[in-house]
């Protein structure tokens, strides 16, 4: 159930977290929290588990459909009209998330809090809504995770140059750069290494 749960959380991050704290504090930007994320600022919701869980401590289940789900959390969906790639997904579809691939999922992002913390200390790493992916940018280029999309459905970790001719190593083996999979990178010091080579390959691009 790897691929609906992701899209489930794609779909609840998107609609629920950020397009509502875009409309009151205009900004698109959530964190990764302890079993799950969250908006950063009002409205203070967060997602741990199944459960969405809002600012009063009250948890609700992450049943039904998504603008449901919103309504009884007090909100409205609202996808952001700021970029072009969205959660496929609508108000009235139905959210489907398996409990082990959602903590499946946390888990991958904290490794990557944690790998990102290490690698840029001076970064604040940002979960965003367009392609729920954690990121930090460091001298023109992005380091990252993604749970999976249609790149690929496995979680991985990415090193992509904003420009740039790619040399010929077996390093860069993505359109967007270089991406390394969940089963590639088991531990946080795996990811660090990763980042930390990212940025010494990239150095070396021809501009």
């Amino acid at each position: 159930m790897a691929a609906p749960t992701r899209i489930s959380l794609h779909g609840v991050a998107e609609g629920i977290l950020a397009g509502p704290q875009y409309v009151r504090a205009g900004t698109i930007r959530l964190q990764v929290l302890p079993g799950g994320f969250g908006t950063v600022t009002d409205p203070l919701v967060r997602v741990v588990g199944t459960d969405l869980v809002l600012a009063d401590g009250r948890r609700l289940p992450m049943t039904g459909t998504f603008a449901g789900l919103a309504e009884a959390a007090g909100l409205t969906f609202t996808v952001p009209d700021l970029y072009p790639d969205h959660a496929p997904v609508g108000a009235d579809d139905p959210i489907e998330v398996d409990a082990r691939e959602a903590a499946r999922l946390s888990a991958w992002w904290e490794r990557g809090r944690q790998a990102l913390a290490s690698f840029a200390p001076s970064e604040r790493p940002v979960l965003w809504p367009e392609h729920f992916d954690l990121a930090v940018e460091v001298g023109q280029v992005s380091y990252g995770l993604s749970p999976g999309d249609a790149y690929c459905e496995q979680p991985y970790a990415y090193v992509a140059p904003w420009a740039g001719d790619r040399l010929d190593t077996s390093f860069w083996n993505a359109p967007f750069g270089a991406s390394r999979t969940i089963e590639d990178l088991p531990a946080a010091d795996d990811l660090t290494r990763f980042f930390r080579l990212g940025q010494e390959q990239a150095a070396r691009l021809a501009h």
